[in-house]
């Protein structure tokens, strides 16, 4: 083996031992790391890569994971999409609040208006099947995102707080606004300073009235810790039922009458 052959060698084995399972690399990055383009093809034709679809491989033998392909989407394509709302809540520990339906669960993601995501992650069969809103629910799009260890994956996913407000956001429409109350009823250890912060980042007005009348309705001990009154909370009614409901004049708000019972 010539000295070129033993740098090549060295290269792969590098990649190949700090390379988490299940991680997607893009060939740009690739080639911005030092792994020239050519090179790669040389990997994938020596059977150390394997090709996902155009630009993206994975370490032959690894299995398709999606927190790998959401982990190189935030750190290889600095796209703004990650695990949020159902998703986030069963991560960071809140799982127990949600109610189990039959049949496969679709992971909750969440990506930032007018970001497009790559063909090779849309044409893809990953190892969870997911559901993706478009939103820009924030001022700060990475207001209330955490560093979450998915083995050996490092990503960012929404914190509680946060992902208690991306499920109110697709309310009542794709989300049951009983079950959402179900889940703050739980939330009992939420930081009033983080919540303070997304509450006036929020760009919803629905999901800020909607998350201070659940807040007070489960009387949690952090809700007299916020600042209410910096916090816009828009005018007019904002009515939440297609038929009779009940309205709520502290917060403008019609919700269904079982929220009150």
């Amino acid at each position: 083996m010539n000295k070129e052959e033993k740098i090549k060698r060295t290269k792969i084995n590098y990649l190949i031992q700090n390379t988490p399972k299940g991680f997607v690399l893009l060939s740009s990055w690739l080639a911005s790391e030092g792994y020239p383009y050519e090179l790669q093809q040389r990997y994938r034709e020596s059977g150390w890569l394997k090709s996902i679809g155009k630009g993206a491989m994975i370490k032959t033998g690894d299995s398709l994971l999606l927190s790998g392909a959401i982990a190189s989407l935030q750190e290889q394509s600095k796209l703004n999409i990650h695990f949020g709302g159902r998703s986030a809540l069963g991560l960071t520990g809140a799982a127990h609040y949600l109610q189990i339906n039959s049949g496969k669960i679709e992971e909750t993601l969440f990506i930032e208006n007018k970001s497009l995501l790559p063909t090779w992650f849309v044409n893809n069969q990953w190892d969870r099947n997911m559901k993706i809103y478009t939103a820009s629910l924030f001022e700060d799009d990475e207001a209330g995102l955490i560093n979450y260890q998915d083995r050996e994956l490092t990503m960012k996913i929404s914190n509680k707080a946060r992902a208690i407000m991306e499920c109110l956001s697709l309310c009542p429409q794709k989300f049951s606004l009983t079950e959402v109350y179900e889940i703050m009823e739980g939330l009992i250890t939420l930081n009033p300073t983080q919540i303070q912060t997304l509450l006036e980042q929020c760009k919803s007005i629905k999901v800020k009235r909607l998350f201070l009348f659940f807040a007070e309705r489960a009387n949690h001990p952090w809700f007299e810790f916020l600042n209410t009154k910096i916090i816009d909370l828009g005018r007019g009614v904002r009515s939440l039922v297609k038929e009779e409901g009940v309205f709520v004049s502290k917060y403008q708000i019609v919700i269904p009458k079982k929220l009150i019972a």
